[in-house]
């Protein structure tokens, strides 16, 4: 895999010209519960009933379906038995096989790690590599023809030694490495939260270069991991006004989602207040207009990001999501970037 483009489709407008650019798309999202079977409602299921469509606009995109769990401990419970591991992984396979599918993408966030209010058992690091195994099983088993599994992966040491690195990689075609929410709810400091390089003197010190190398590191080959792209940006309020404007200070309330940049370009970059700075040393953009610093990828971030890939030899780029880009200027960013 070289020189992928990837988006998250969800919500918001898919068109034509959208699919002749990407390389694949992951809907978002389909339902695995936890007695196996698998379920695709509203946006998404709109979007699986556009397939033929988009087929037609551009044939070798390949679509995939990105699985997140409606109930606490679905992907828990589907991994630890070996009777819901075979139905969840037959449901799955079916609805590749009944949406006309390249394949599964599952995001769980995370195994082993109670995150999002989850629950999670320390036996998940094993099972998910058993559940990985039997999926692509049941894919392989369907018409003669070879569909994709892939997941959205946590990028930071915390996910890598909570799953089996490479095991996992004998099922997985590759890995989304989430390289955005570096900096988040749980950061009081300020800061680029989808940095292709940390800064000295961030005690946070996480990266988006860091984190794929962690991973190979781990096993995986450079060729089979996605650097992700943030297209939104994530907001902290309540700082003082320095040498630095805003970067790693200590916030009164900071780290949630901030504008989307359709609302960036429109009413925040070089507007009301707000100026543009760029970080050299992490080739990041962020806004601060005196109290509240926004951190996103803009376009020259995004070259950055891709050469970066290229250079390293990993498998490409994938954003985060869709929707957020009505203007498309950052895929478009993305596709020139990686044209070179």
């Amino acid at each position: 895999m070289k020189n992928e483009i990837i988006a998250y489709v969800g919500s918001g407008v898919f068109t034509e010209e959208d699919a002749k650019k990407l390389t694949a798309i992951n809907f978002a999202f389909g339902h695995l519960h936890n007695d196996g079977t698998v379920t695709c409602e509203g946006c998404c299921k709109e979007k699986l009933e556009m397939i033929p469509q988009i087929r037609a606009w551009n044939p070798e995109l390949r679509i995939l379906l990105s699985m997140v769990q409606p109930e606490r401990d679905a992907f828990t419970r589907c991994c630890a038995d070996p009777a819901l591991r075979a139905k969840a992984a037959a449901s799955l396979a079916e609805t590749a096989k009944q949406y006309d599918l390249d394949g599964i993408d599952l995001d769980w966030e995370y195994p082993c790690v109670p995150s999002n209010n989850s629950v999670v058992s320390r036996d998940d690091k094993h099972n998910f590599t058993l559940f990985c195994a039997e999926i692509r099983k049941q894919l392989d088993t369907l018409d003669g023809r070879r569909r994709w599994l892939t997941i959205a992966a946590g990028a930071d040491l915390y996910y890598v030694n909570c799953v089996e690195l490479p095991a996992l990689m004998d099922s997985l075609d590759y890995i989304n490495v989430m390289t955005y929410d570096l900096k988040c709810g749980f950061h009081a400091l300020a800061g680029h939260h989808t940095a292709l390089f940390s800064n000295v003197g961030d005690v946070f010190r996480n990266s988006c270069a860091q984190a794929l190398a962690l991973f190979v590191e781990y096993g995986v080959p450079a060729d089979r991991l996605i650097m992700g792209a943030a297209f939104y940006s994530r907001k902290w309020e309540g700082l003082n006004d320095n040498e630095n404007h805003g970067l790693l200070e200590i916030c009164k309330t900071g780290g949630g989602y901030g504008p989307d940049y359709t609302q960036l370009k429109e009413s925040y970059i070089g507007k009301n207040g707000y100026t543009e700075y760029w970080d050299d040393e992490a080739a990041a953009p962020y806004l601060f207009n005196g109290s509240t610093f926004l951190s996103y990828d803009n376009p020259r971030s995004l070259r950055a990001k891709v050469a970066h890939v290229q250079e390293k030899g990993y498998g490409g780029v994938f954003y985060w999501e869709h929707k957020c880009d009505e203007t498309r200027e950052l895929l478009d960013t993305l596709v020139e970037a990686t044209k070179g």
